[in-house]
């Protein structure tokens, strides 16, 4: 599943839901190796059906979505440990908030399954920061940064603190609820977390609520 599903979709109900939304990056590679899962795309029939599948959620969800042209060498070859060091730096630099953070990884998530663009090299990385709204001088220190043995440790500390939470997969959505910690995995799981959290599902466009639910 396209990691940028579900962060979408979440972000159009920041101001729907009585929630503060909050980006973390972790690497998934990790999350992989750590909670012994195998990608889905590596079974062949899974394959098949998360390609038709994502046709249709994409529709569903009103996110422009398409598989990169190789798949394989996009998700298991170059991976996103690059993408993730980036994004971690955005973090570190930003401190207060997730603002930029947010606006990087939709930029990063529509270069890879919007764009079919590489999110590994540095050109790609400064692409995705300039738009976001940095400086070029400001993108030049987050390269540098994210190099850091600094960044490598604070990214490797965010996906042992995802592992807390049994993650298996990512995106994986962590709801602090009076006191109590939900965890989701999935884009099927939008109106059971509404429920758990005390708010109504209106559908992956709650600004148009969609008849057939």
């Amino acid at each position: 599943m396209p990691l940028q599903l579900i962060p979408e979709v979440l972000c159009r109900y920041r101001n729907v839901w009585n929630i503060d939304l909050r980006f973390r990056p972790a690497y998934l590679g990790g999350v992989i190796h750590l909670s012994g899962n195998k990608p889905p795309a590596t079974v062949p029939n899974k394959a098949l059906y998360m390609t038709s599948d994502l046709e249709r959620l994409a529709r569903y969800c009103s996110v422009p979505v398409c598989f990169p042209a190789n798949p394989f060498e996009a998700m298991f070859e170059k991976g996103s440990l690059n993408a993730m060091r980036f994004l971690t730096a955005v973090s570190e630099k930003e401190k207060v908030g997730d603002s930029l953070v947010e606006k990087v990884s939709r930029e990063l998530w529509k270069r890879i399954w919007s764009t079919d663009q590489d999110i590994t090299e540095p050109a790609s990385l400064s692409e995705a920061g300039l738009n976001a709204g940095f400086s070029a001088s400001d993108v030049e220190e987050l390269l540098k940064l994210a190099k850091s043995q600094q960044i490598k440790d604070k990214l490797k500390q965010t996906t042992a603190e995802v592992m807390e939470h049994k993650a298996f997969g990512l995106p994986l959505v962590v709801c602090h609820v009076d006191g109590k910690t939900e965890v989701f995995f999935g884009s099927d799981r939008f109106e059971l977390m509404a429920y758990c959290i005390g708010e109504k599902w209106l559908g992956p466009q709650p600004d148009k609520p969609t008849a057939k639910m």
